[in-house]
């Protein structure tokens, strides 16, 4: 049985955050620290980074919502781009721990306090691919059991993580959820301009509007 590209990545994540735990020079070493970027050339940390957590709950928080989206967001990669689906889903994912945190980067890129760590913006760079992909499908928060359809908590979900980032009241990096989410969009619809002909964007447009038409 083949695995899936999804629960390889959760498997690797989960193996190195579990190391991390217990390993304060491994932590050191993968974690987004942005004067080692900066100053010391060390690019890699943007995609390390993705692979420790906090602790437990960080973890399976991630790759609870990874696994639960990320199957399904790489079974419709692999019928719409046919054989290119499985590398673009990889490709998105890895090149969404970049992206995300690029603005962050440019914001710490001399602060010598500043580290951050987890895969949550690649993470959400799955969840809005599926949005995109599966706009109607409801959608919710763990612990308030209101569900709502995914284009409406997509937009929410930004709305509040703009307001969080703002406050910066808490040690989550909200940006990186903000630009993760936005990236993977804007990577689903130039992929399917260039891979397919499977119309993404017409169609998330198409199911949007008879939904709000029957509502």
């Amino acid at each position: 049985m083949e695995i899936s590209i999804t629960l390889t990545i959760i498997i690797a994540t989960s193996v190195v955050s579990f190391l991390g735990f217990s390993n304060r020079t491994l932590l050191n070493n993968l974690i987004f620290y942005p004067p080692a970027i900066s100053q010391n050339n060390q690019w890699y940390r943007f995609i390390s980074c993705g692979l420790i957590h906090a602790d437990w709950g960080h973890l399976l928080f991630n790759m609870y919502a990874f696994y639960i989206f990320g199957e399904t967001v790489e079974s419709a990669f692999a019928v719409i781009f046919k054989e290119y689906g499985k590398i673009l889903y990889l490709l998105m994912y890895a090149s969404a721990l970049l992206f995300c945190l690029l603005p962050t980067f440019s914001k710490h890129k001399n602060d010598h306090n500043y580290r951050s760590l987890g895969a949550s913006g690649a993470v959400s760079a799955v969840v809005f691919a599926f949005i995109l992909l599966f706009p109607l499908q409801k959608m919710g928060l763990i612990f308030i059991p209101v569900m709502i359809p995914g284009f409406i908590f997509g937009f929410l979900y930004l709305i509040a993580s703009t307001i969080f980032e703002k406050r910066a009241k808490d040690n989550v990096n909200h940006s990186a959820h903000i630009w993760g989410g936005l990236y993977g969009i804007a990577f689903l619809i130039v992929c399917g301009y260039f891979f397919t002909d499977y119309p993404i964007l017409q169609k998330f447009i198409t199911d949007i509007t008879g939904y709000l038409t029957n509502f």
